[in-house]
Parts: C-alpha cells; sequence; structure tokens
C-alpha cells in the first residue's frame, strides 16, 4: 500500500510538471495570455492570478524559444519584482526554484534554463537590496551558488539570431553587481565574489563580444566601493589576475589564446578604468587607481 501510494504521489507530480511545460509552448493559453499583459504594461488588478503567473512564467525559463523565455518569461518576472508585486511567498518559491535550476547538473550545450535563473537569481537580490525579505544565511547561498556557477561555466555563447541570448557570463556578472550593491553582503561574500569574477575576466578559449568585459567591470566598480578592500587588496588582486590574463616576455609567440586573453582582459580594464576615473568618490580613486593603472601597462 505504501509502496502504491508513493508511486501515485510521483505520477501526480509527473503530470503537474508535463502540464507546466505543455504551457510553455508558443501560441499556448499561457503564452497568449503573457503576451496580452506585456502589450499592456503587465498590468494585473487579480493580485493572486498574477502569483500564479509568476510561478507558471518561472516554468518557461528554459524553453528555446526566445520569444516566450526571455521576452515574456522573464520580462513578467522582472517587471512585476520591479514593481514589488510579488508577495514574499512567490518570492521565495522562485528562490529556491532558480537555486534548484543553477546547482542542478545540466547539459551546457542545450541548456538555457540555468543562465536564465542566474538573472532571476539577480532581480529577486534586487528586490532583497531595496526591501530586504532574505536572510543573512539565504544571501550567503545566492552568493555561494553564484560564485560557483560563474567560476565553472564554460558555455560562453552569447547571441544567437535563432536561439536568442544565453548569456551566462553576463547574466552572472548581473548576479555580482546586484550582490555588490546590497548592503547585507559582508566581505567574505565579496571576497568569494571577486575570485569568482577574476576567473572569467579573460579566458583563452573564447573571445568576448557581447558585452561581458562591461557587464564584469561593473561588479567589481561596485565591489570596489564597498569598505571591504583597501590599497594592498587591489594590489594582490589586479597583480594576479594579470599574472593569469597576460603571457608577458620579449620572446612570447602570439597564439590565439594569448590574443583571446589581452582581448578579454582590455575589454574589461579599459571601461573599468574610465569608470573609476569619472567617478567623483577620492576614496576609491585613492584604493583603486594605482592598481588599475598599473594593471593596464601590462597589456601588451
Amino acid at each position: 500500500m505504501r509502496h502504491l501510494k508513493s508511486l501515485l504521489c510521483l505520477w501526480t507530480l509527473l503530470a503537474v510538471i508535463a502540464t507546466a511545460y505543455a504551457d510553455c509552448q508558443p501560441n499556448s493559453p499561457l503564452h497568449n495570455e503573457l503576451k496580452a499583459l506585456k502589450a499592456d504594461g503587465w498590468k494585473l488588478a487579480d493580485d493572486d492570478k498574477r502569483q500564479q503567473l509568476a510561478l507558471s512564467a518561472a516554468d518557461c525559463l528554459g524553453v528555446s524559444n526566445p520569444e516566450l523565455r526571455d521576452e515574456l518569461a522573464f520580462d513578467a518576472l522582472s517587471a512585476w519584482m520591479r514593481a514589488e508585486k510579488l508577495t514574499v511567498t512567490t518570492l521565495t518559491a522562485l528562490r529556491i526554484r532558480m537555486l534548484n535550476a543553477v546547482q542542478a547538473p545540466a547539459a551546457e550545450e542545450t541548456s538555457f534554463l540555468r543562465p536564465f535563473a542566474i538573472l532571476t537569481l539577480a532581480e529577486l537580490v534586487r528586490v532583497d537590496r531595496r526591501k530586504p525579505y532574505l536572510t543573512a544565511e539565504e544571501r550567503i547561498d545566492i552568493v555561494n551558488a553564484g560564485s560557483h556557477y560563474l567560476t565553472h561555466l564554460r558555455d560562453y555563447r552569447g547571441f544567437d539570431e535563432k536561439d536568442g541570448w544565453r548569456h551566462g557570463i553576463a547574466h552572472s556578472a548581473d548576479l555580482m553587481l546586484q550582490l555588490a550593491m546590497n548592503p547585507a553582503i559582508e566581505k567574505p561574500q565579496h571576497e568569494t565574489m571577486l575570485a569568482a569574477i577574476a576567473s572569467q575576466v579573460a579566458p583563452s578559449t573564447h573571445f568576448y563580444q557581447y558585452g561581458e568585459g562591461v557587464r564584469l567591470m561593473t561588479a567589481v566598480f561596485f565591489l570596489a566601493k564597498t569598505p571591504s578592500f583597501g590599497v594592498r587588496d587591489w594590489n594582490v588582486w589586479f597583480n594576479k589576475l594579470m599574472e593569469n590574463s597576460i603571457q608577458a616576455g620579449p620572446n612570447t609567440q602570439y597564439t590565439m589564446a594569448r590574443l583571446a586573453q589581452r582581448h578579454n582582459v582590455s575589454a574589461f580594464l579599459l571601461p573599468l578604468y574610465f569608470s573609476v576615473r569619472e567617478n567623483t568618490d577620492p576614496v576609491m580613486k585613492e584604493n583603486f587607481l594605482p592598481a588599475l593603472r598599473e594593471a593596464l601597462r601590462k597589456v601588451n
């Protein structure tokens, strides 16, 4: 009897999952409803229905159809979160689902869910920054999951005319940015995030071409605005970054790997230097600019 009940529960769960993903199809009722809501500026008077639709939209973050995944499902979640239209219960359910998606093993060559789960986590952290609802432990879980994902990500695809965006590096950088701006995040987490960002500034196997350097540098820029790091910290960080990014020496031969690293680190350092120079915070400039200038000198 117990075995039969377990099977019934499993069949029920599978039926619910199948129904949810059946709705995530072009021209399905969910697709058409989200499309109509977007045309009306995501206005929905029925709060209960909005919460239900948000969770249904989350089911579509991994589908291959770019309109449904990006322009409708993610856009709905982002719009409602930024307008503070989702309840803490809904936000909590989304956080758990997105963390599970990010931490689950997946075939990166076919996965859309994880890069969009990371981007949704960025929006969830933005809500917490503006109106705290997460516990300290929950924030740490997000830092650790996001940093691990970014560090180990090897799918560098950005945009495809048929498939739309994946952009896992940039989406991860957006999460790091929202965490960096959150005053509840502390130095140990900042250090974890900074190490993860450094690991992807200058990959040798890929030339960034979709603004990844700018997204990564923006997260570092806001980490530099925190009190977590001083002059010595930035000297150490930039020295290590350049050691790992630039193959120096008069006899060093140009290779595709070396050119990729040079291209990628330049696309990170140059906008970062401009942003810091334009910033009006004298303490940040004093802590950050000397190491940044020295790093730029090492690009050859």
